[in-house]
């Protein structure tokens, strides 16, 4: 098979090494490393859920799970309490810290969305995203 230069893979590629870069930098000003933020993204949806639900919500395995929470929880943006159901399992919780950056959290997460559309109409980036989330469920 024959390698083409407009390979959507390599677009794809092209937006992710772009987007940690992006992140790295942002994200360090809250000691917040570029794989953690996923997950805290799902947690102000979903405070206190169940850390194994967290990972099959994200579809990442349950050790990268793992030592994403325990650096959250080290830079105190959450907390581990065992369930009370099932002993084995923890449920996340998010803290105080994490409540007070929400604003700047969310305003990163915004200025990456409106910098990589920046030249795209609106209508545009309607058709984008429909064809990632289209991508993603395959």
């Amino acid at each position: 098979m024959e390698c083409k230069d407009d390979a959507i893979g390599k677009y794809i590629s092209e937006i992710y090494r772009n987007s940690c870069r992006f992140f790295s930098k942002e994200f360090s000003k809250l000691n917040l490393g570029v794989g953690q933020y996923i997950f805290l993204i799902q947690l102000y949806k979903n405070d206190g859920i169940n850390q194994e639900k967290l990972s099959d919500l994200l579809k990442i395995d349950k050790a990268n799970t793992a030592r994403a929470i325990k650096r959250l929880e080290e830079e105190g943006y959450v907390t581990r309490v065992r369930c009370r159901e099932d002993k084995r399992a923890y449920n996340v919780f998010l803290t105080e810290k994490a409540l007070n950056i929400k604003e700047e959290f969310f305003g990163i997460l915004k200025s990456w969305e409106a910098n990589i559309t920046e030249p795209l109409t609106e209508e545009e980036v309607i058709t984008v995203k429909n064809i990632l989330k289209k991508i993603t469920m395959n």
